[in-house]
């Protein structure tokens, strides 16, 4: 087959065969379900789930490929109801092989509304077609969940760096389809450049590859250095929609090292948001829950310092609102901590909406009597009841401050000296 050398080198070199494929060996290693059902000639209706350049599109061909069915593919950015029923209806139609069904493909299935989602079901129900849909956010947020019920989800990884290293070193000796007629060596230590670079993003990679070689080759150079990939390529790419789901993991994994009192970690996930162009207020609003939820009366401090990093950052503005953050990230990271007022919170409103709605007590209302005013008392506490019955909501930890709070709840409640 001749190629034309102005299509993109990572289309050059998308794998033709499994044995050519890189990476995901978590399905598609030996004895792997996926690679299993494959070598049996099977397909099933899925989602490939994953970021860009693990390998999606690839990996539908190549079971296509495998197993000998026709392909049919769809954009689901640029099409239409009808055009997925013409779709189905030709891979009804025209299979010569009854026993053979087609795979109906469609790219970025996310953006297919529910309508569209829906007209794909009685197909996929029937087993008129395979379905299989590619998508780089969550499925179980975007696709209809009746559709994905009939589906099995495989979630494809972003690939180590000596996946991307084979695919680099295949791209660079390969006459053919790559670039071996470029005559391209490269330095010690420069293919691993690049495939620290990408991401774990094969597509970034070879493109990488491809500027920074023929870079050299124009200048009739023919020894590939790391200082010429970064110039040809600048820096390193990030994983990171701020709109999409890793938007919602790295927050979730900033929240999480904070909680488990790992300021480094925290520090990186926080890197990993500002690098990325996320929304410091946003992050500053996550800082001021998390400092009541999971440190709490611990510390109380952990909220005034949440806060206090919040309005700075808004008076002051990037870039040196991240030396703010960092240091409200490291004070929370190592600061005490207790989810009691989180709890408390929460089992109060549960008796709420359960149906225990209680009365005020008759010397609690505005116009009552008997009420003791307890700054009366020379304690400034007054032994009455503040509840029709008695409940309890706020069961204290035992950390920092925390732990001086419940010594002082002690010598008035009863309650608490049980604990």
């Amino acid at each position: 087959m001749a190629f034309n050398f102005e299509t993109p080198l990572a289309e050059r070199m998308r794998p033709r065969k499994l044995d050519e494929y890189a990476g995901q060996e978590h399905i598609l290693g030996a004895g792997k379900p996926l690679r299993g059902l494959i070598e049996k000639g099977r397909v099933p209706s899925c989602i490939l789930y994953g970021n860009p350049g693990t390998g999606k599109t690839t990996l539908v061909r190549v079971m296509a490929a495998e197993t000998g069915r026709r392909l049919l593919e769809i954009n689901a950015v640029s099409s239409n109801v009808q055009q997925i029923r013409d779709m189905m209806d030709d891979a009804i139609k025209r299979e010569a092989d009854p026993d053979i069904t087609a795979i109906a493909f469609v790219d970025e299935i996310y953006h297919l509304n529910s309508k569209q989602q829906n007209v794909l079901l009685p197909a996929v129900e029937r087993g008129d077609i395979i379905l299989v849909g590619t998508t780089s956010e969550n499925p179980w947020f975007e696709i209809n969940k009746t559709l994905l019920s009939r589906m099995i989800v495989y979630t494809l990884e972003p690939l180590n760096e000596q996946d991307v290293l084979k695919l680099l070193r295949r791209a660079l000796s390969d006459d053919e389809r790559g670039l071996g007629r470029l005559g391209i060596t490269c330095e010690a230590g420069a293919l691993e450049h690049i495939a620290s670079l990408c991401g774990g993003d094969a597509r970034q990679a070879l493109t990488r590859l491809e500027a920074s070689a023929s870079g050299v080759a124009v200048g009739g150079g023919t020894l590939l250095t790391k200082s010429d990939i970064d110039e040809a390529t600048g820096r390193q790419s990030l994983r990171y929609d701020r709109t999409g789901s890793d938007h919602y993991s790295v927050i979730s994994a900033l929240i999480k090292s904070v909680r488990g009192s790992d300021p480094d970690a925290a520090l990186y996930w926080m890197a990993r948001m500002l690098a990325s162009g996320d929304d410091v207020r946003f992050i500053c609003r996550r800082l001021c829950i998390l400092a009541s939820e999971d440190i709490g009366l611990a510390d109380p401090m952990a909220l005034v310092i949440a806060e206090s990093a919040a309005a700075a950052c808004d008076r002051v503005g990037l870039p040196e609102a991240k030396i703010i953050l960092g240091e409200a990230v490291i004070y929370l990271a190592a600061a005490p901590k207790s989810n009691s007022a989180y709890l408390a919170i929460k089992a109060a409103e549960d008796s709420v909406l359960s149906g225990d709605i209680m009365e005020v007590p008759w010397h609690l209302r505005n116009d009552g009597e008997g009420y003791v005013y307890p700054h009366d008392d020379p304690r400034h506490w007054v032994p009455q009841s503040y509840l029709p019955k008695p409940s309890r909501f706020y069961f204290p930890g035992k950390i920092g401050t925390e732990a001086r709070l419940v010594e002082r709840l002690k010598r008035f409640w009863k309650r608490f000296s049980e604990d």
